[in-house]
C-alpha cells in the first residue's frame, strides 16, 4: 500500500518528465537501453498470470526494456512460454477431462514430479490450455482467460509494440532443464537461434539476452550465436546467519562436478564464466543478504512481525558484498533476481516500501534486474534520475 501511495504522487507530480525521459530512450539496440535494465519477470506477473502476452504487454506499459519468456518444448518441437514443463500449477489443464489421462508422474532435473508435462502435450493441444495465476495471494480473477503463447509470439509482441510505442522492447529468455529437454530428444539450443534466426534477433547488437541456471548449455549455445549470454546463478535458501546454502547447476550434477553456484561467483569463477557468457544473473541474497532472529534459540528464525509466517519481512539486511564490484572487473554485466512488491518479500530495514530496495540495488551499481512489478521498477528509476538518491543505508 505504502508503495503504491508513493507511486501514485510521483505520477501525478511527473507525468510531464516521465514522457520525456522515456523519448530519450528510443530506438536503441541492446548496448543503447539505459541501464539498469528493467527486465519483466515473465511479465507484469505481480497482477496478471505468468508467461501470457497480456502480462508481457502490461510489462512493456509499465516501462520494461525486456521481457522474459522462460522456454519449454512441446512434443512436437514448439518452444513455448512456461516457467516449468510440468504445467500443472500454471495451466487449467486439471480442468480438461480430456487430457486426464495425461497425468503422470517425471524426474525433472534429479526431482520426481507428478503432473502435467509440456512435452506430453502438442501446440494444438498447448492452445487448448488457458494459463492461471500460480501464487494464492495474488489476484486470480484473470485464471482461465490467456492462451499460453509461443516464443514466437512473445518476439512478435516485443517487436511490433516497440514498433509502436517508438522504443525497442527486448526479449530475455531462459532455457529451462535444458539437460531434461536433451534427455527426452528436445534439445532447445537450435530451436532457440533458429526463432531468433527467423525474427532477425540473432546478432550482437539485438536486443536478446539468453539465460540459463546450467553451464554447458550456455557454453554449448556461445559458437550458435552472438546474442548476449547470462549465467543464472541460485542458492537453496539463506540460513539464519544470512549466509547462503547453495545448490549446484543440474549439468554439474551429472557430470560429477562437485561445484556450486556459489563457487561460480568467487572472482576466479566469475572469470570462468566470462570466457563463455557476457554476464552473471544472482538471486539478489548473492549481493545483499538477510539475516534473522532466534531470541528463543531454536536455530530458526523467529516469526518477528507474528503475522503467522516466517519471510523476509522477519529478516534484517546484512552488508553488501563485494558481488557486483568483482563481476564488473572480469568484464561481466550484472543483472539481479527477484524483485516483488509484496511486505513478505521485503527485509524489514525497507519498511514494507518497495522502492527503497529497488534504490539500495540500483545504486549498488547493478546493470540491471528482475521484477513482477516492473512499473515499481521504473518508477524507481526514474527517481534516481531525478535526484531522489536514497540509497539503504548499512
Amino acid at each position: 500500500m505504502k508503495t503504491q501511495m508513493m507511486v501514485a504522487r510521483f505520477l501525478a507530480a511527473g507525468a510531464a518528465t516521465l514522457g520525456s525521459v522515456t523519448d530519450n530512450r528510443r530506438d536503441g539496440p541492446a548496448e543503447r537501453f539505459r541501464t539498469p535494465l528493467v527486465v519483466g519477470h515473465r511479465g507484469a506477473t505481480g497482477y496478471f498470470p505468468e508467461h501470457t502476452l497480456e502480462s508481457y504487454a502490461l510489462a512493456i506499459a509499465g516501462g520494461a526494456d525486456f521481457i522474459e519468456p522462460d522456454l519449454v518444448s512441446t512434443k512436437d518441437g514448439v518452444l513455448i512460454a512456461r516457467h516449468e514443463v510440468n504445467i500443472k500449477e500454471t495451466t487449467d489443464v486439471a480442468q480438461h477431462p480430456e487430457f486426464a489421462a495425461r497425468f503422470t508422474k517425471k524426474v525433472i532435473d534429479g526431482t520426481e514430479e507428478d503432473g502435467w508435462f509440456a512435452d506430453d502435450f502438442t501446440l494444438k493441444e498447448i492452445k487448448a490450455l488457458r494459463a492461471v495465476q500460480r501464487l494464492p495471494f495474488r489476484t486470480q480473477r484473470f485464471n482461465g482467460r490467456f492462451p499460453i503463447p509461443t516464443f514466437d509470439e512473445v518476439i512478435e509482441l516485443a517487436q511490433r509494440e516497440g514498433a509502436r510505442i517508438g522504443r525497442t522492447i527486448g526479449v530475455y529468455p531462459e532455457t529451462k532443464h535444458p539437460t531434461y529437454h536433451e534427455s527426452v530428444g528436445l534439445p532447445l539450443e537450435r530451436r532457440l537461434v533458429d526463432r531468433l534466426e527467423a525474427h532477425g534477433w540473432n546478432s550482437r547488437r539485438s536486443p536478446v539476452f539468453i539465460q540459463s541456471f546450467e553451464v554447458g548449455n550456455l557454453q554449448q549455445l556461445r559458437p550458435m550465436t552472438d546474442v548476449r549470454l547470462i549465467q543464472l546463478v541460485d542458492a537453496f535458501d539463506v540460513a539464519l546467519d544470512g549466509s547462503l546454502i547453495p545448490t549446484q547447476p543440474y549439468d554439474f550434477v551429472v557430470r560429477h562436478d562437485p561445484r556450486t553456484y556459489a563457487d561460480l561467483v568467487t572472482p576466479a569463477g566469475l572469470e570462468e564464466i566470462a570466457t563463455y557468457a557476457d554476464g552473471v544473473s544472482p538471486w539478489k541474497r548473492y549481493i545483499v543478504s538477510v539475516a534473522g532472529v532466534d531470541n528463543n534459540h531454536d536455530g530458526l528464525a523467529d516469526d518477528v512481525n507474528h503475522d503467522g509466517a516466517v519471510n523476509d519481512a522477519d529478516m534484517h539486511l546484512l552488508p553488501p558484498t563485494d558481488l557486483v564490484a568483482n563481476a564488473h572487473r572480469a568484464g561481466l554485466l550484472v543483472h539481479t533476481w527477484t524483485f516483488r512488491n509484496e511486505d513478505r518479500y521485503l527485509a524489514s530495514d525497507y519498511g514494507d516500501e518497495a522502492i527503497r530496495e529497488y534504490l539500495q540495488f540500483y545504486c549498488l551499481g547493478i546493470d540491471g534486474l528482475f521484477s513482477d512489478f516492473p512499473d515499481t521498477a521504473f518508477i524507481a528509476r526514474e527517481l534516481l534520475s531525478l535526484g531522489a538518491r536514497s540509497c539503504v543505508a548499512r
